[in-house]
């Protein structure tokens, strides 16, 4: 099945660039919560062409402040922000795409009970009885943070759960399917591609649908960038069927 997606995104790729494209390389600013899918679609786009991608993951606010700050880039993808960048003229307007959304989820260690969080009742209940409950520092700038800590106040547990939180600081080395997987907390709130992207670690479900945010992901080619042709294949790339099917499997949607 992987061989056969692989080719099906070779495919897809050779036909979004131009022939005479000259080998080149593009530095990629990516969204942790897109981690697993991308290391996969970056093999693909390297084997299909004679062009390299180096990508920085991170929370998304974080990246959003380094291109807000001038940091050099050919292409990121990042939740929230990218509209803002453009309306400052630091993103291009064309090429803006939509690639893909995602669901928060809880997470437990491997092999613990499953409790039920599937109402808003019985998910408070969950969080309450919980020793401690892992989640994106809103200060890290992950969008699942950020919202997860109104989302608490709004359903009147935060100073609870605050009380016993154990934080994640975001990127590829603090996510929060990691503090569970260790054993450092007994629940955990994320992206749902986030948690499916570590070893240790079971997805209870996503959060109650009253509860549930959809984070879209987004393109954005910045207006330094030095090679924005190649960007902009890659995110042609990012759009085909075969790259959906990949997203699919590693806990997102595509677009």
């Amino acid at each position: 099945m992987a061989i056969r997606i692989c080719a099906a995104l070779a495919a897809a790729l050779l036909a979004t660039l131009p022939g005479t494209a000259s080998a080149s390389e593009i530095k990629v600013l990516v969204t942790t919560a897109m981690k697993a899918a991308m290391d996969e679609l970056v093999i693909a786009f390297e084997r299909a062409t004679p062009h390299k991608v180096n990508i920085s993951f991170g929370p998304s606010g974080a990246l959003a402040k380094r291109v807000d700050s001038g940091e050099a880039a050919d292409l990121v993808v990042f939740a929230g922000g990218v509209d803002e960048l453009i309306a400052q003229g630091k993103i291009a307007s064309a090429g803006r795409t939509d690639i893909a959304r995602a669901k928060i989820g809880v997470a437990v260690r491997k092999g613990e009970p499953k409790p039920d969080i599937t109402t808003t009742d019985a998910f408070k209940r969950t969080l309450l009885a919980a020793k401690s409950v892992a989640f994106a520092d809103p200060a890290s700038g992950g969008a699942s943070g950020v919202y997860l800590a109104r989302m608490l106040e709004r359903i009147g547990i935060a100073t609870e759960v605050n009380a016993k939180a154990r934080l994640a600081r975001g990127g590829p080395d603090g996510m929060v399917s990691a503090i569970i997987a260790r054993g450092d907390a007994d629940i955990g709130l994320q992206q749902i591609s986030e948690i499916m992207s570590v070893a240790g670690v079971e997805l209870v479900g996503p959060l109650p649908d009253e509860l549930q945010t959809v984070t879209t992901y987004v393109a954005g080619i910045p207006v330094i960038a030095s090679q924005p042709e190649v960007a902009l294949a890659f995110i042609k790339f990012l759009t085909t069927p075969a790259a959906a099917a990949i997203y699919r499997a590693r806990g997102l949607e595509p677009g």
